[in-house]
């Protein structure tokens, strides 16, 4: 049986269920951070599977946040949540070793991706890599916008924009551009 969709209030509530409200980030909670992620992507006219990934991207924790709301072994909670296809982008947001993935990223086209979970190599479909790129900008400019002065002109982050130009929407880059120019 098909579940009616659930609405952004819902996954939020969700979201704070998880515990979400309960992990320090930065200058704040993690929950706060998720909604900023998600907002940002709203603000850009992402998808809507884009926007809930954005409000989800770090429920199985990441390389550079490690506490984890929910297991790996609970893909399926998540995914009744936001959907499959929105969760697939929280997974591969989440399984990403930024180590090994950001510097391919910034010399490859095609860059072969490290799962952190299970150590497996593979390359991103084109849209999956679009999407991981979307959401990696709008996350960094989020954290950006708390705690200003991590985003230097020919810093890492900044390099790694540049290069991911053309796998970006026209408001991602504007955005890029618009907070490189203001620090």
């Amino acid at each position: 049986m098909k579940h009616p969709p659930i609405n952004f209030n819902e996954k939020f509530l969700q979201l704070a269920k998880l515990g979400a409200a309960d992990f320090q980030h930065l200058n704040g909670n993690l929950i706060e951070h998720l909604k900023g992620t998600r907002d940002i992507l709203a603000s850009w006219s992402a998808s809507e599977i884009l926007q809930d990934a954005g409000l989800y991207h770090a429920a199985y924790g990441t390389a550079g946040f490690e506490q984890q709301m929910v297991s790996v072994e609970q893909r399926a909670k998540i995914a009744n949540l936001i959907g499959s296809s929105a969760e697939e982008v929280v997974y591969q947001y989440c399984a990403c070793d930024r180590a090994y993935f950001w510097p391919k990223l910034r010399l490859e086209t095609n860059p072969s991706f490290r799962n952190r979970f299970n150590g497996e190599i593979y390359s991103l479909k084109p849209q999956m890599l679009k999407d991981f790129c979307e959401l990696t900008v709008a996350n960094e400019l989020e954290i950006e916008s708390k705690q200003p002065g991590s985003i230097t002109v020919g810093g890492q982050l900044h390099t790694m924009f540049l290069s991911m130009r053309s796998l970006l929407s026209s408001a991602a880059n504007k955005s890029i551009k618009s907070m490189i120019v203001q620090n």
